[in-house]
């Protein structure tokens, strides 16, 4: 059923309350021009295990950053389709999972639980004028009762502010492509962008991707071994990062066309067969490969010209036999400005 009014939240936050046992949202309070609004992340889960997995990137880098920046105060509603402002953590290409830790909400100490990591970059913005807070998810509002947490009045609000795919059981309504949530905070003044990414332990990081329902079996890419079945609590599965993207030569000195390429690494000690395998672009346009590389050697592909590597910033993946996402990386407007020259990720 996937979510409802799907999209992106953009205010100066004026106040916050951190998340108690009998409430375990963090809470925000927006505003827009002429409307208050709550936004209300999760840092507990309802399912065992109950810590959330989290990233903060303190230099956030993706290339729709710009176009958010453009946006008025206030909620726009999001096309869930690649290309756009939406957010999915498996085919946007984010950030690396594996930098995704579990954190409880609540203990003793400082800086080291999920309510002041958070915390701590909300009341940055709080006290720099020119920040602004981005949080994806789903809105709700107006509604004709004060806020149960600010008291502002109509209440108006944003919550799932995490990954929205991948839930099993009571949950699973909620499973979709291209809606996961997410705090991003800009910080004009310093030329900089704070990303927040949660998801459940629960949760997988194999989906389909048309209902975002979990995927139960992941194939091997070694032949002959067996394939294995998901488990949660961030672990790495196969195929994840067996063969890696690291370098695109998106600015070829001259005509582009049949000069970008894409440069693969095997990461694994077997030899990796990749027919069937395919290169995807950010509007998922994809080149299929085929051949052998051998263990611990790189391959440059040649992208033909329905598969571009846009000068304004975008995503390449890198997806196996069955479709399944392999690596993924991003690259920005100003990454791509260097003619001649190739992005190393």
């Amino acid at each position: 059923m996937a979510l409802k009014n799907y999209g992106v939240l953009k205010g100066r936050p004026v106040g916050r309350r951190l998340a108690i046992t009998s409430n375990a949202h963090y809470q925000v309070h927006l505003v827009s021009e002429d409307t208050d609004y709550r936004i209300a992340v999760n840092v507990k889960s309802q399912l065992e295990p109950s810590e959330l997995e989290y990233l903060v990137d303190e230099n956030f880098s993706y290339p729709i950053l710009a176009d958010l920046a453009e946006l008025p105060l206030g909620f726009k509603e999001l096309e869930r389709k690649p290309g756009g402002l939406a957010l999915d953590f498996i085919r946007g290409n984010l950030f690396d999972r594996t930098k995704m830790i579990p954190l409880p909400f609540d203990v003793p100490g400082a800086d080291n639980d999920l309510n002041e990591k958070i915390d701590k970059y909300v009341q940055r913005a709080m006290s720099d004028e020119s920040a602004y807070i981005y949080a994806f998810g789903e809105k709700w509002g107006p509604e004709r009762i004060k806020d149960k947490i600010f008291g502002f009045l109509p209440g108006n609000g944003i919550h799932d502010i995490h990954m929205n795919q991948g839930n099993a059981g009571k949950f699973a309504k909620d499973n979709g492509v291209w809606q996961d949530g997410g705090m991003l905070l800009h910080f004009p003044s310093e030329n900089r962008w704070v990303g927040i990414f949660l998801k459940f332990q629960s949760q997988t990081w194999h989906t389909d991707d048309n209902s975002g329902q979990p995927i139960d079996t992941i194939p091997s890419p070694i032949i002959g071994k067996p394939p294995v079945k998901p488990v949660t609590g961030g672990k790495v599965l196969e195929p994840d990062y067996i063969v890696r993207i690291v370098a695109a030569l998106v600015s070829p000195v001259g005509e582009d066309a049949g000069k970008e390429t894409v440069t693969l690494l095997n990461a694994s000690p077997d030899a990796i067969d990749l027919t069937g395998w395919s290169i995807a672009d950010k509007l998922k346009n994809k080149h299929s490969l085929s051949g052998t590389v051998a263990a611990g050697a790189s391959l440059v592909v040649a992208l033909p010209p329905n598969v571009q590597l846009s000068k304004k910033g975008g995503l390449i993946t890198l997806l196996n036999k069955e479709g399944l996402k392999v690596d993924g990386v991003s690259y920005t407007e100003q990454q791509a400005q260097r003619e001649g020259w190739t992005i190393v990720f």
